[in-house]
Protein backbone atom coordinates (compact mmCIF):
# COMPACT_ATOMS: atom_id res chain seq x y z
CA UNK A 1 0.00 0.00 0.00
CA UNK A 2 2.88 2.45 0.74
CA UNK A 3 4.22 1.93 -2.56
CA UNK A 4 0.98 2.59 -4.36
CA UNK A 5 0.79 5.70 -2.13
CA UNK A 6 4.20 6.65 -3.37
CA UNK A 7 3.41 5.96 -6.82
CA UNK A 8 0.44 8.12 -6.72
CA UNK A 9 2.32 11.02 -5.90
CA UNK A 10 4.96 10.65 -8.16
CA UNK A 11 2.53 9.42 -11.07
CA UNK A 12 0.77 13.23 -11.26
CA UNK A 13 -2.04 12.98 -8.62
CA UNK A 14 -3.53 15.83 -7.81
CA UNK A 15 -3.40 17.24 -4.57
CA UNK A 16 -6.30 16.22 -2.32
CA UNK A 17 -7.74 12.77 -5.30
CA UNK A 18 -8.57 9.84 -4.20
CA UNK A 19 -5.49 7.63 -4.37
CA UNK A 20 -6.27 4.76 -7.44
CA UNK A 21 -4.26 2.57 -9.58
CA UNK A 22 -2.84 4.48 -12.61
CA UNK A 23 -3.31 1.85 -14.83
CA UNK A 24 -5.90 2.67 -17.17
CA UNK A 25 -7.79 1.83 -20.36
CA UNK A 26 -8.04 4.39 -23.30
CA UNK A 27 -9.96 3.45 -26.16
CA UNK A 28 -8.57 4.55 -29.40
CA UNK A 29 -10.34 6.61 -31.50
CA UNK A 30 -8.20 7.63 -34.35
CA UNK A 31 -5.11 5.69 -35.53
CA UNK A 32 -3.04 7.33 -38.88
CA UNK A 33 0.11 7.67 -40.44
CA UNK A 34 0.89 11.32 -40.86
CA UNK A 35 4.07 10.68 -42.88
CA UNK A 36 6.16 7.47 -44.00
CA UNK A 37 7.70 7.14 -40.58
CA UNK A 38 5.45 8.19 -37.95
CA UNK A 39 1.39 7.46 -36.69
CA UNK A 40 -0.47 9.71 -34.39
CA UNK A 41 -2.74 7.68 -31.87
CA UNK A 42 -5.99 9.06 -29.99
CA UNK A 43 -7.18 7.72 -27.57
CA UNK A 44 -10.29 8.66 -25.32
CA UNK A 45 -9.16 8.28 -21.68
CA UNK A 46 -10.02 9.06 -17.91
CA UNK A 47 -9.67 12.43 -16.28
CA UNK A 48 -6.79 11.64 -14.62
CA UNK A 49 -5.20 10.22 -17.88
CA UNK A 50 -6.05 13.33 -20.14
CA UNK A 51 -4.79 15.69 -17.35
CA UNK A 52 -1.23 14.56 -17.89
CA UNK A 53 1.25 17.44 -17.90
CA UNK A 54 3.83 18.31 -20.74
CA UNK A 55 6.82 15.89 -20.40
CA UNK A 56 5.11 13.27 -18.90
CA UNK A 57 5.18 9.61 -20.17
CA UNK A 58 2.90 6.55 -20.23
CA UNK A 59 3.68 2.94 -20.52
CA UNK A 60 1.48 1.56 -23.12
CA UNK A 61 0.32 -2.56 -23.27
CA UNK A 62 1.13 -3.01 -27.49
CA UNK A 63 -0.49 -5.95 -28.34
CA UNK A 64 0.46 -9.08 -29.96
CA UNK A 65 -0.50 -9.30 -33.64
CA UNK A 66 1.59 -12.23 -35.49
CA UNK A 67 5.01 -13.26 -34.70
CA UNK A 68 4.99 -9.92 -32.59
CA UNK A 69 4.28 -10.96 -29.30
CA UNK A 70 6.37 -7.57 -27.46
CA UNK A 71 6.47 -8.64 -23.14
CA UNK A 72 7.50 -5.20 -21.85
CA UNK A 73 5.32 -1.90 -22.28
CA UNK A 74 6.54 0.69 -24.11
CA UNK A 75 7.36 4.25 -22.90
CA UNK A 76 5.63 6.68 -24.87
CA UNK A 77 5.37 10.51 -23.95
CA UNK A 78 2.27 12.26 -25.14
CA UNK A 79 1.94 14.77 -27.62
CA UNK A 80 -1.38 16.57 -26.40
CA UNK A 81 -3.51 15.49 -23.12
CA UNK A 82 -6.48 17.39 -23.14
CA UNK A 83 -8.96 17.53 -20.31
CA UNK A 84 -11.42 19.64 -21.60
CA UNK A 85 -12.20 16.51 -24.27
CA UNK A 86 -11.19 13.63 -22.55
CA UNK A 87 -8.10 12.48 -25.27
CA UNK A 88 -4.72 11.23 -24.82
CA UNK A 89 -2.47 11.74 -28.06
CA UNK A 90 1.02 10.18 -29.05
CA UNK A 91 3.01 10.55 -32.30
CA UNK A 92 4.66 7.22 -32.89
CA UNK A 93 7.54 5.78 -35.04
CA UNK A 94 6.86 2.65 -36.27
CA UNK A 95 10.01 0.35 -35.22
CA UNK A 96 9.61 -2.95 -33.89
CA UNK A 97 7.29 -5.28 -32.33
CA UNK A 98 5.32 -3.11 -29.79
CA UNK A 99 4.74 -0.28 -32.12
CA UNK A 100 3.65 -2.39 -35.12
CA UNK A 101 1.15 -3.80 -32.31
CA UNK A 102 -0.07 -0.17 -31.93
CA UNK A 103 -0.22 0.39 -35.47
CA UNK A 104 -2.83 -2.51 -35.58
CA UNK A 105 -5.05 -0.85 -33.35
CA UNK A 106 -8.38 0.38 -35.16
CA UNK A 107 -10.96 2.87 -34.04
CA UNK A 108 -12.66 1.27 -30.99
CA UNK A 109 -10.07 -1.20 -29.69
CA UNK A 110 -8.79 -0.53 -26.42
CA UNK A 111 -5.30 0.25 -25.03
CA UNK A 112 -4.36 -0.68 -21.50
CA UNK A 113 -1.76 2.11 -20.09
CA UNK A 114 0.11 3.21 -17.04
CA UNK A 115 0.56 6.37 -16.15
CA UNK A 116 1.22 9.50 -16.16
CA UNK A 117 4.62 8.72 -15.02
CA UNK A 118 7.61 10.76 -14.70
CA UNK A 119 8.57 14.49 -14.30
CA UNK A 120 7.38 17.32 -16.37
CA UNK A 121 8.81 20.30 -18.26
CA UNK A 122 8.53 23.35 -16.17
CA UNK A 123 8.91 27.27 -17.01
CA UNK A 124 11.46 29.16 -15.04
CA UNK A 125 10.27 32.45 -12.98
CA UNK A 126 10.08 35.73 -15.20
CA UNK A 127 10.25 33.77 -18.86
CA UNK A 128 8.91 35.94 -21.58
CA UNK A 129 9.88 33.64 -24.26
CA UNK A 130 11.78 30.21 -24.64
CA UNK A 131 13.03 28.06 -27.46
CA UNK A 132 12.43 24.40 -27.84
CA UNK A 133 14.86 22.82 -30.43
CA UNK A 134 13.32 19.52 -31.58
CA UNK A 135 14.40 16.41 -34.21
CA UNK A 136 12.15 13.24 -34.78
CA UNK A 137 10.25 11.91 -31.57
CA UNK A 138 11.19 14.96 -30.05
CA UNK A 139 8.97 16.89 -32.12
CA UNK A 140 6.08 14.96 -30.37
CA UNK A 141 7.91 15.30 -26.93
CA UNK A 142 8.27 19.16 -26.63
CA UNK A 143 4.43 19.84 -28.75
CA UNK A 144 2.59 19.92 -25.47
CA UNK A 145 5.12 22.14 -24.05
CA UNK A 146 4.15 24.83 -25.93
CA UNK A 147 0.79 24.77 -24.54
CA UNK A 148 2.28 25.12 -21.14
CA UNK A 149 4.00 28.37 -22.59
CA UNK A 150 0.63 29.70 -24.43
CA UNK A 151 -1.31 28.92 -21.18
CA UNK A 152 1.79 30.97 -19.21
CA UNK A 153 1.93 33.74 -21.70
CA UNK A 154 5.23 32.97 -22.74
CA UNK A 155 5.74 32.94 -26.36
CA UNK A 156 8.09 30.27 -28.19
CA UNK A 157 10.25 29.71 -30.96
CA UNK A 158 10.00 26.37 -32.26
CA UNK A 159 13.36 25.10 -34.31
CA UNK A 160 12.35 21.41 -35.98
CA UNK A 161 14.69 19.49 -37.38
CA UNK A 162 14.35 16.50 -40.31
CA UNK A 163 15.92 14.49 -42.61
CA UNK A 164 14.19 16.19 -45.47
CA UNK A 165 10.53 18.26 -45.64
CA UNK A 166 8.70 15.41 -45.39
CA UNK A 167 9.87 14.15 -42.17
CA UNK A 168 9.25 17.50 -40.51
CA UNK A 169 5.95 16.92 -38.15
CA UNK A 170 4.27 19.04 -35.89
CA UNK A 171 4.59 22.70 -37.50
CA UNK A 172 1.05 23.28 -37.29
CA UNK A 173 1.08 22.18 -33.91
CA UNK A 174 2.75 24.74 -32.99
CA UNK A 175 2.00 27.54 -34.89
CA UNK A 176 -1.80 27.29 -33.40
CA UNK A 177 -0.63 28.48 -29.89
CA UNK A 178 1.16 31.12 -31.66
CA UNK A 179 5.03 29.73 -31.91
CA UNK A 180 7.36 31.22 -34.56
CA UNK A 181 8.20 27.97 -36.31
CA UNK A 182 11.77 27.48 -37.78
CA UNK A 183 12.24 24.35 -40.05
CA UNK A 184 15.59 22.78 -40.58
CA UNK A 185 16.26 20.06 -43.01
CA UNK A 186 19.38 17.85 -43.51
CA UNK A 187 18.86 17.83 -47.32
CA UNK A 188 18.77 21.77 -46.99
CA UNK A 189 21.42 21.84 -45.37
CA UNK A 190 20.32 24.04 -42.50
CA UNK A 191 20.51 21.65 -40.09
CA UNK A 192 24.41 21.51 -39.18
CA UNK A 193 25.13 22.13 -35.94
CA UNK A 194 26.80 25.61 -36.51
CA UNK A 195 23.37 27.02 -38.47
CA UNK A 196 21.21 25.79 -35.39
CA UNK A 197 24.02 27.49 -33.06
CA UNK A 198 23.88 30.58 -35.09
CA UNK A 199 20.04 30.67 -34.55
CA UNK A 200 20.17 30.25 -30.93
CA UNK A 201 23.09 32.86 -30.73
CA UNK A 202 20.68 35.22 -32.84
CA UNK A 203 17.55 34.82 -30.95
CA UNK A 204 19.61 34.53 -27.21
CA UNK A 205 20.74 38.16 -28.69
CA UNK A 206 16.95 39.19 -29.55
CA UNK A 207 16.04 38.58 -26.21
CA UNK A 208 14.04 35.91 -26.81
CA UNK A 209 15.45 33.02 -25.37
CA UNK A 210 15.20 32.88 -21.85
CA UNK A 211 15.20 29.17 -21.72
CA UNK A 212 16.29 26.46 -23.96
CA UNK A 213 14.58 22.96 -23.94
CA UNK A 214 15.23 20.33 -26.21
CA UNK A 215 14.55 16.48 -27.01
CA UNK A 216 15.19 13.88 -29.58
CA UNK A 217 18.98 14.55 -30.33
CA UNK A 218 22.31 13.84 -28.41
CA UNK A 219 24.03 16.70 -30.53
CA UNK A 220 21.61 19.33 -30.19
CA UNK A 221 21.53 18.49 -26.54
CA UNK A 222 25.41 19.03 -26.56
CA UNK A 223 24.70 21.99 -28.29
CA UNK A 224 21.99 23.54 -25.75
CA UNK A 225 23.93 22.45 -22.86
CA UNK A 226 27.61 24.34 -24.35
CA UNK A 227 25.51 27.77 -24.83
CA UNK A 228 23.10 27.29 -22.17
CA UNK A 229 26.61 27.48 -20.04
CA UNK A 230 28.18 30.19 -21.84
CA UNK A 231 24.89 32.22 -21.74
CA UNK A 232 24.10 31.88 -18.89
CA UNK A 233 20.54 30.46 -20.47
CA UNK A 234 18.51 27.73 -18.13
CA UNK A 235 16.92 24.55 -19.82
CA UNK A 236 15.15 20.99 -19.87
CA UNK A 237 16.35 18.01 -22.15
CA UNK A 238 13.71 15.08 -22.17
CA UNK A 239 15.64 11.71 -22.57
CA UNK A 240 14.65 8.70 -24.42
CA UNK A 241 15.70 5.76 -22.33
CA UNK A 242 14.33 1.85 -22.45
CA UNK A 243 12.44 1.70 -19.65
CA UNK A 244 11.49 -2.28 -18.55
CA UNK A 245 8.56 -1.16 -15.82
CA UNK A 246 8.81 2.51 -15.86
CA UNK A 247 8.18 3.12 -11.93
CA UNK A 248 11.54 2.66 -10.68
CA UNK A 249 11.90 -0.71 -9.22
CA UNK A 250 14.21 -2.37 -12.48
CA UNK A 251 16.45 0.25 -13.13
CA UNK A 252 17.10 -0.21 -16.44
CA UNK A 253 17.00 2.96 -17.36
CA UNK A 254 19.99 4.25 -15.37
CA UNK A 255 21.95 7.03 -16.66
CA UNK A 256 24.86 9.49 -15.49
CA UNK A 257 24.51 12.73 -14.41
CA UNK A 258 26.02 15.63 -13.31
CA UNK A 259 25.72 16.39 -9.46
CA UNK A 260 28.52 19.67 -9.16
CA UNK A 261 31.75 17.85 -9.39
CA UNK A 262 30.48 14.60 -8.93
CA UNK A 263 28.90 11.88 -11.37
CA UNK A 264 25.37 10.29 -10.06
CA UNK A 265 23.07 7.78 -11.37
CA UNK A 266 19.45 8.40 -12.02
CA UNK A 267 16.78 6.57 -13.06
CA UNK A 268 14.84 8.90 -16.06
CA UNK A 269 11.97 7.35 -15.53
CA UNK A 270 11.38 8.05 -11.90
CA UNK A 271 13.98 11.20 -11.51
CA UNK A 272 13.04 12.68 -15.35
CA UNK A 273 12.02 12.00 -17.78
CA UNK A 274 12.44 16.01 -18.11
CA UNK A 275 16.11 17.06 -16.49
CA UNK A 276 18.14 20.56 -16.01
CA UNK A 277 19.89 20.95 -19.66
CA UNK A 278 22.91 21.28 -16.97
CA UNK A 279 22.85 17.74 -15.56
CA UNK A 280 22.64 15.58 -18.36
CA UNK A 281 26.00 13.70 -18.75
Amino acid sequence: MQIIASLESHAGCAAGAPLASPDTEGLVLRNERVNRDYRHLVLAADSRAAAARAGQFFHLLCPAVGADTPFFRRPMSTYRADPASGRVEFLYKVTGAGTRGLASLQPGAPLQMLGPLGTGFSLPAGARHIVVLGRGVGLATLAPLSDLAAAAGVGVTAILSARDADSLMSQQRFADVGAQVIELTDDAGTSAVGNVERLLRELHAGGRADAFYTCGSTRLTQLMQRLGKELGVPGEVALEQQMACGLGMCYCCVRAFHDGDRLVSKRVCWDGPVFPLAEVA
